[in-house]
């Protein structure tokens, strides 16, 4: 039997009287830590004990740390059969040497006993008269980074142990807290002699010189923070409320499309400018335009923001096997055939043809006809230099001339698409992209345009009163330049 016993967090007052019947009665006991107040209590009273603080010293993490105190507890009751255990604060309260030595006496059909007692946590809440039913979260410093923050309730951080973690956990609530917000700085709580417990910004946080293993935050309910994700939520669902927006109200899935489109081509020009600030904009509206579809959808009850995450987290989990399952990759070419391996299974694709076909028919036309070009590349569909398929563009291109002065619209258009299509050809085996070469061309058109009208006004003169022979010869000048 293992019993697992809480010092409390620090003050004689908190140590339940089991818990010192059980000290007083046992011959093995085994502490994670002399580094905690009540210790002295113990050496006062000559209850002899053992520390695994040597343990620290030598791990390289403090999982291994857990890991080891946890088997080695093990190894001892087998040994001596009953011990005791003994951690600050409660057990079950930010202790996870406790919660790692659960499963493996569960997994040993050991029996374990825990003991209640007084946690840290209790005298936090004393010390700052907090009601937790007004809610409250509670994060270990180490683990931090995989929480998300939340305004909404109340948030105590333990394990605040010294300046680097302190570090590590202001440059995380930066991250959704204002730098000025004010926290409660909170050492050794519930310790009278001891405590401290004072009001400083954020970003003066792993500046205080007493920060040690007795060190936690808190930070209240409401604290002046960053807009977060169910904040839009809750403006989108104001938006489409009875008392919300008119235009809002009104508008449905296919009224919204061209919205989304734009938004899109707005993130792609705030990319080629490198626009840091206008991107992260542009990505917002475009995460507005996601929401909006949601909210729309939620209240058509077919779905909601909820299925839309759920989809895409199973989806990227599905299509990174090598990431998040046992599948070995060379490299990102490798990465690609297995993403489009795995997503020719999902979507029911059965012939070469259908992914083709399934390439959406909405994409603008030159990356439309790259991606199935490129679809078509991988069975080995393709001109295998350059050279064959420049010379497709010419044959295109004679095909154009031919017909061009004719009266049969149709075979016009679709020539003239051949053409485009060849072209297309080109730039994907250059491995260049159709619609960045088109852009390209398009501003430098814009550019040697402007200078003829500037030279143009310069002179006196009205574009439209000039002959074609007069705008060439600038046109040239400005390829010169």
């Amino acid at each position: 039997m293992i019993k697992v016993i809480g010092l409390g967090p620090g003050s004689l007052e908190s140590i339940t009287i089991g818990t010192i019947n059980i000290l007083r009665n046992s011959s093995k006991i085994y502490l994670r830590t002399e580094k905690h107040p009540t210790v002295e209590y113990l050496k006062s009273e000559h209850i002899a004990f053992e520390t695994y603080d040597n343990v620290y010293e030598n791990a390289e993490n403090f999982e291994d740390v857990y890991k080891f105190i946890a088997e080695d507890l093990i190894n001892k009751e087998k040994e001596f059969g009953n011990i005791v255990y003994g951690v600050p604060g409660h057990p079950l309260v930010a202790e996870k040497s406790v919660i790692l030595l659960l499963k493996i006496c569960k997994e040993n059909s050991i029996d374990i006993d825990i003991v209640p007692s007084v946690s840290f946590i209790d005298a936090i809440f004393e010390s700052l008269k907090i009601d937790i039913i007004e809610g409250l979260k509670i994060i270990d410093a180490f683990d931090i980074k995989s929480h998300n923050m939340d305004d909404k309730t109340g948030l105590i951080i333990t394990q605040v142990y010294d300046k680097f973690i302190s570090s590590d956990v202001k440059l995380a609530l930066m991250e959704y807290y204002e730098p000025d917000v004010d926290i409660y700085f909170i050492r050794a709580a519930g310790v009278k002699e001891f405590e401290s417990i004072r009001k400083i910004k954020l970003y003066d946080l792993d500046r205080q010189e007493d920060i040690d293993y007795l060190t936690s935050i808190y930070i209240p309910k409401g604290s002046k923070a960053l807009y977060d994700f169910k904040d839009l939520l809750n403006i989108m669902d104001r938006l489409r409320g009875n008392d919300g927006c008119p235009w809002d109200k009104e508008q449905g899935h296919e009224s919204l499309k061209r919205s989304l489109i734009e938004e899109t081509y707005e993130v792609i020009e705030a990319i080629e400018a490198k626009d840091d600030r206008s991107l992260a904009e542009e990505l917002g509206d475009v995460l507005f335009q996601v929401v909006f579809h949601s909210q729309i959808a939620k209240e058509e009850n077919s779905f909601n923001i909820n299925d839309v995450i759920n989809g895409i987290c199973k989806k990227m989990i599905e299509r990174h096997p090598h990431v998040f399952g046992s599948v070995k990759v060379k490299d990102s070419k490798n990465v690609i055939q297995n993403w489009d391996k795995i997503k020719k299974s999902e979507q029911g694709l059965k012939t070469y043809t259908d992914e083709l076909k399934h390439v959406a028919k909405i994409l603008p036309a030159l990356i439309r006809a790259d991606k199935v070009q490129k679809k078509a590349s991988s069975v080995g569909f393709d001109f295998d230099k350059v050279e064959e398929a420049l010379d497709k563009v010419l044959e295109e291109y004679n095909e154009v001339k031919y017909v061009y002065k004719s009266n049969e619209r149709v075979k016009i258009v679709g020539e003239i698409g051949d053409l485009i299509f060849a072209s297309v050809n080109v730039a994907r085996i250059l491995d260049i992209d159709p619609e960045f070469a088109l852009n390209y061309t398009i501003e430098k058109f814009i550019k040697r345009f402007a200078y003829i009208e500037d030279k143009a006004k310069s002179a006196g003169l009205d574009m439209k009163d000039m002959t074609i022979e007069q705008m060439n010869k600038l046109w040239e000048e400005s390829k010169n330049k």
